[in-house]
């Protein structure tokens, strides 16, 4: 059976550098009827786990780890039985939240995750978070952005352990080579396409920030 995509909105707060946010992230499934990929894990468990049904989960696979996308990442894990991966660089970030449990396997640039007949490559993608990554489908034309590409320009980088100048790179160096017309679907908000992003690369370099 073809992999299909699901989409779910949950809302909560992210904290980081002593201050709180309101925010809503996306949370995206990818799979079947039989089995899924579960891409970040944020606010409400209950209705992530409702989103999964009976359904067998390949991984939690999580973009990043700042606090609103894996806050419900390890009580997720036990209860869908099901391993979280999560970019080695990010422990940092990890272990701000999670300090007494650890992500059950590493995610590195260029590993295939297989979900559905699907393969999904990991591409490392550091500026929002040093361990930043995002997951291409070329099957489906999709790359899920986390939050180091939205629609109208790169990630936040004005916060601990992130960097404007290393973001630009990896979109540069790792993003803009997609096709064009690759669907976008990033950690919050509206989904965009690389070309619709692409054309704004030099403006966002000359902002500087």
């Amino acid at each position: 059976m073809t992999a299909r995509i699901e989409h779910l909105v949950t809302s909560g707060t992210f904290s980081l550098d002593g201050q709180t946010f309101d925010v809503e992230n996306n949370v995206w499934l990818l799979g079947n009827d039989d089995e899924v990929l579960l891409i970040d894990a944020p606010h409400d468990p209950d209705a992530i786990e409702r989103a999964v049904g009976n359904r067998s989960v390949v991984a939690i696979a999580c973009t990043h780890a700042h606090d609103d996308h894996v806050r419900s990442a390890p009580e997720l894990a036990e209860r869908l039985i099901a391993p979280t991966y999560l970019h080695p660089a990010d422990r940092v970030l990890w272990d701000l939240t999670h300090s007494l449990h650890e992500p059950d396997a590493e995610l590195h640039h260029g590993q295939i995750i297989e979900v559905a007949d699907t393969r999904v490559e990991v591409l490392h993608t550091p500026g929002h978070a040093p361990g930043a990554v995002c997951f291409s489908v070329p099957d489906l034309g999709v790359l899920f952005s986390g939050d180091t590409l939205f629609k109208g320009g790169p990630g936040a980088t004005g916060r601990s352990y992130s960097d404007f100048p290393t973001i630009l790179d990896s979109i540069r160096g790792r993003l803009l080579d997609l096709p064009p017309e690759t669907r976008v679907l990033p950690g919050h908000g509206d989904e965009t396409t690389i070309g619709a992003e692409a054309a704004s690369y030099d403006e966002w370099v000359r902002r500087g920030s």
